[in-house]
């Protein structure tokens, strides 16, 4: 195999300087490098093919993927010029190592003032993009690694596409982010994959918190051709490509995947429910994603792809896009680099860690810990009966991941080794880390590390995962409270990113720094709050929930006090809360908040009289699937003759959510009202598209009439003013 290289990378871009300067930083190009290569084809008169291999690379690392802004573009554009001028047989795009391309730079575009650069970027991607569906040579994407958006698009415009089989990062995340694929994606996808599939990788994925395609995912749902080993994939490519066009390889085409009538109406149909399902009608991008799937069958793509760019610039220009850029930064960029986090040198090393419990969330505990730190974890409970049930928990669990075929019989063996059992408080001897999970009482949890402390070492860090209680107070007696700190998971432990970490009044820098030094191969979000009655999360969900409660307990039917936030597309409505939760532990979190806050946190007696009861749940549905409070649960709810309307509620709520959020800041409790968007995003699943809770209540006008003041200026999160 023989290759010549040429480097066409430069060109004066029709637009740039508008994006540059509306970001105030400039772009990252990804730079285009065209280089021949003669492939050996013994079926081909002249015995090889040339191709014209265009490789993207930005010349970072692969934490930094390629990404297309104008200059990029540019570069992209030349590199093809270059490829045609030489004349090959095939043109084929590949990536730097491990990376293929993500598509257009959020954080520039998020930043546009104006529809014009919105409408450029949009023109200029799908210009350049076009060059490679219209080629009369034959175009192939080698797609070598992560493909998200934009980078995804390019490849769709190629005409063939083989995947590296250990290819990450798959997806069309627009829809996400409050946008939809506006360089081709539309129109191509559902031509090239069928409607069912598009609409599983525009909408779907999208709205599932972006779930991303596993290289047998992309094969099945049509994205691909081809699927390729890893260890020599540009070799295999290439010599696919050879046998695509001396005829020894076949790829079957069939547009829009040979759909009729029925599934065209099917697709569309399931599309919509999805999207009703996830954002209840409230945000506009997912039906306008599906309005452009179903064009793409009726129109020719110009056509398809000029009502795609219109549609991709009036959602660049929505509060929708700008608070979903908002919430993607947090996840990326926050979420990694927490506020107020100490020098990562000073962290501990961990090598076995103590979990104190052996109750669900303990189980969850010791399967997250043995999972990701791969170190022996050693769970404890106060008899044999509660350890043993602990330990087969956990080995539920396992067994579990294995079934769905996420872990091998070798890592089902090696887990089962890490996580062990002991009535003795002497096997955390060596430990170096330990954290309870036991009920939430002060005095229980007191007791627990008093008695821990006279079996493990000066400098083991023993953690707390309480949801309120101080964690000062549960260090207070002990003779090291400088190595105590809350580590407060949510549930389910597997799947919630967010991690409170707490600093107690003695919290050394030490302890805090190997708390947050686990949260990365934990794969938690962490952010540091002060030790204060509820933390940060729990602060915010009681107080709403509690005022959906107290608006029942007045005499609001429960089924409009419960749908009166369904405009902001939460994952599940307030009872659902309470129900996941449970009641018994949303009536104790209440009562540790109206002690410590006072009247801000009511103690619902309804609660109170469900929990005497029994009930560990609140809802049921009815034949029509809808759901209704259970009729038990209704028979004892004392509903009073002082009822609200939705919208009464739901101004209620907002407004607590706002001046609960001001006293969380003005106190000190975490660092910025990002950390509050954080929380609630990665904590409750609350949708990007809002950007959190605070942007909401800034865009709705609910901060000022709550509590006199934005959280942020306009263009945090907004439009600008």
């Amino acid at each position: 195999m023989t290759t010549i290289e040429k480097d066409r990378t430069t060109a004066t871009p029709a637009v740039g300087s508008q994006a540059d300067a509306a970001n105030g930083r400039p772009e990252v190009v990804t730079k285009a490098i065209t280089r021949l290569i003669d492939v050996p084809s013994p079926r081909t008169p002249s015995g090889s093919i040339r191709v014209a291999l265009i490789t993207l690379d930005n010349g970072r690392d692969h934490t930094r993927p390629n990404t297309l802004g104008p200059l990029g573009l540019a570069s992209l554009d030349a590199a093809i010029t270059s490829a045609v001028e030489a004349g090959p047989d095939a043109i084929a795009v590949t990536g730097k190592p491990f990376i293929f391309a993500v598509g257009a730079d959020l954080s520039q575009i998020g930043s546009f003032t104006g529809r014009e650069t919105a409408e450029e970027i949009g023109a200029l991607g799908q210009r350049v993009f076009r060059r490679l569906s219209r080629s009369a040579i034959p175009t192939f994407a080698f797609v070598n690694g992560a493909a998200m958006g934009g980078g995804l698009e390019l490849a769709l415009h190629c005409e063939y596409r083989t995947l590296a089989s250990n290819a990450a990062m798959l997806s069309l995340p627009e829809v996400f982010l409050g946008v939809l694929p506006g360089w081709g994606g539309t129109q191509l996808l559902p031509r090239i994959a069928g409607p069912d599939n598009a609409v599983t990788v525009i909408v779907e994925n999208a709205l599932n918190q972006n779930r991303a395609m596993k290289p047998k995912d992309a094969l099945r749902l049509g994205v691909v051709d081809v699927v390729l080993d890893a260890a020599d994939y540009l070799e295999q490519s290439l010599a696919w490509l050879a046998g695509v066009l001396d005829g020894s390889v076949t790829v079957a085409r069939t547009e829009f995947g040979g759909a009729g009538d029925e599934e065209w109406a099917a697709a569309l149909e399931r599309g919509k429910l999805i999207a009703d399902m996830r954002t209840h009608g409230h945000a506009r991008s997912p039906y306008r994603a599906l309005e452009l799937i179903e064009l793409s069958r009726t129109s020719d793509l110009d056509t398809g792809l000029a009502a795609e760019r219109a549609v991709l610039t009036d959602l660049v220009m929505s509060q929708e896009f700008r608070a979903g850029i908002y919430a993607f930064n947090l996840v990326q960029r926050r979420a990694r680099k927490p506020a107020g986090a100490p020098d990562p040198s000073l962290a501990r090393p961990v090598s076995k860690v103590g979990v104190i419990g052996a109750g669900l969330m303990a189980s969850q505990l010791a399967l997250l810990f043995a999972r990701q730190l791969h170190v022996p974890v050693v769970i404890t409970d106060v008899d044999q009966a509660r350890l043993d049930k602990g330990v087969a928990a956990v080995q539920r669990e396992i067994d579990k991941l294995k079934g769905k075929g996420r872990i091998s019989s070798d890592e089902v063996n090696r887990l089962t080794a890490l996580v062990t059992g002991s009535l003795d408080y002497a096997a955390f001897s060596d430990a170096d880390f330990v954290v309870e999970a036991v009920f939430e009482k002060l005095d229980v949890k007191k007791q627990v590390f008093a008695e821990l402390e006279k079996h493990v070492r000066a400098d083991c860090v023993l953690a707390t995962n309480t949801s309120s209680l101080s964690v000062s107070a549960m260090a207070g007696d002990l003779l090291h409270p400088e190595r105590v700190v809350g580590f407060h998971f949510f549930n389910p432990v597997a799947v919630m990113p967010l991690l409170e970490i707490i600093r107690a009044e003695n919290t050394d820098d030490a302890t805090l720094a190997t708390a947050f030094a686990l949260a990365k191969p934990l794969k938690k979000g962490p952010i540091l709050v002060k030790d204060a009655t509820g933390f940060a999360f729990n602060r915010l969900l009681i107080r709403f929930t509690g005022e959906i409660l107290t608006s029942i307990d007045e005499g609001t039917p429960p089924d409009v006090a419960d749908g009166a936030l369904e405009p902001l597309g939460l994952p599940m409505s307030p009872l659902m809360l309470v129900q996941l939760t449970g009641p018994e532990v949303g009536l104790h979190v209440a009562e540790t908040l109206h002690d410590s806050f006072g009247d801000r946190f009511p103690v619902s007696e309804n609660l109170r009289r469900i929990v005497e009861a029994g009930h560990r749940t609140l809802l049921a549905w009815d034949e029509q699937g809808r759901q209704i409070l259970d009729p038990e649960v209704a028979a004892i709810w004392q509903l009073g003759d002082r009822p609200s309307t939705a919208e009464q509620v739901r101004e209620r709520a907002l407004r607590a959510l706002a001046e609960e959020a001001r006293l969380i800041l003005d106190e000190g409790v975490v660092a910025d009202a990002a950390d509050l968007d954080l929380a609630v995003i990665t904590g409750g699943g609350w949708p990007f598209w809002l950007g959190g809770i605070t942007p909401y209540l800034d865009r709705e006008g609910v901060s000022e009439r709550a509590v006199g003041r934005r959280f942020a200026p306009p263009g945090v999160a907004t439009l600008p003013a």
